[in-house]
């Protein structure tokens, strides 16, 4: 209380103006001087005041914005108090979405397990806006606990879900998540031959990202689902499994991307051959520009590269083939 009363909290807020109901503009220009006024310690006291009292959306985003720079484990609780809306009526949830997003992004900054639980309770709420459900699943994700896993793989699973983006960053958070029990919902996603994963080709791209990132190694299943992406229709779903099958660790990684330099889409094949000197080093540049089956496009790439890593002999070489090139 003594701390409160030196601040005198309830006049700050009335300098700023904080509780009107026009001029938000200056409302939140009042608000960002105050970092000329008071230290930091200070600062965090007065913007986990405004989150409690402000009932502006617009003002509440820019606050959260300033206090996510201390990111004070104090002012997480007012984040999620902010987040469960437990000092605002329910009626004003549709009002406060976009505030309610920016709540989870800044809780999954702090990388606290503490907030599990809120977000779950968020996450597992049909009812709730499907914004503020994918942003909590993306923040618990970026947290780190398997606590999270089951309840993430039930939303990945679950073909009814009204929102295919939610799904999709479920997905993501598997993968950030890395435990190998989300392998058989993520892998049977890309087993599905018809349905949602054809017409929304961005979960595909996601649940291809999230099995790379879990880093399975000598996972035949993932690897076999992986491979299977390789020959899908949109290029930048093979440039997807490209990076996957990159980090997969798998054994025959290399050979299998190889296949790709050959990729009827010029995209496909740079990025195959980025991720294969990822693996290799300089053996594949040296083979892709001696080797007369690889296109030009695909040899001024693998050129360019030995500009951007190698030697002045490198160099020589690189300007003597774009002159033979230019002939």
């Amino acid at each position: 209380m003594g701390e409160k009363d030196k601040l005198n909290l309830e006049a700050i807020a009335k300098e700023c103006n904080l509780f009107a109901t026009s001029d938000i503009n200056s409302v939140i220009a009042r608000i960002t001087e105050l970092d000329e006024k008071y230290e930091s310690s200070d600062l965090v006291k007065i913007y986990n005041y405004f989150l409690t009292v402000c009932k502006s959306p617009e003002i509440l985003m820019n606050i959260i914005a300033l206090a996510d720079r201390y990111r004070d484990k104090t002012t997480l609780s007012e984040l999620l108090d902010l987040l469960l809306m437990k000092n605002n009526d329910d009626s004003l949830k549709e009002d406060f979405i976009n505030v309610r997003v920016m709540c989870a992004k800044a809780i999954a900054n702090f990388r606290d397990t503490s907030a599990v639980t809120p977000l779950l309770y968020c996450l597992n709420n049909k009812d709730e806006n499907y914004k503020v459900r994918f942003a909590c699943a993306d923040a618990l994700g970026k947290i780190g606990d398997k606590y999270a896993v089951a309840p993430l793989i039930n939303v990945v699973k679950d073909e009814e879900e009204r929102s295919v983006y939610l799904r999709e960053s479920a997905a993501s958070a598997l993968g950030m998540l890395g435990d190998v029990r989300a392998v058989d919902p993520l892998v049977s996603i890309l087993e599905t031959k018809q349905g949602i994963i054809d017409k929304f080709t961005f979960l595909k791209e996601r649940v291809i990202e999230a099995l790379g990132k879990l880093r399975l190694g000598e996972n035949e299943r993932v690897f076999n689902a992986l491979k299977m992406t390789l020959m899908d229709d949109s290029a930048q779903i093979r440039i997807n499994a490209i990076e996957a099958i990159m980090e997969s660790g798998h054994p025959e990684s290399f050979e299998v991307i190889k296949g790709c330099l050959l990729d009827d889409d010029d995209e496909v094949k740079k990025n195959a051959l980025v991720a294969l000197y990822n693996l290799e080093g300089r053996r594949i540049l040296d083979e892709v520009i001696k080797e007369p089956a690889y296109s030009d496009i695909l040899k001024v790439e693998a050129v360019s590269m030995l500009d951007e890593y190698e030697t002045d002999e490198d160099e020589q070489f690189a300007r003597k083939f774009r002159e033979e090139l230019d002939e």
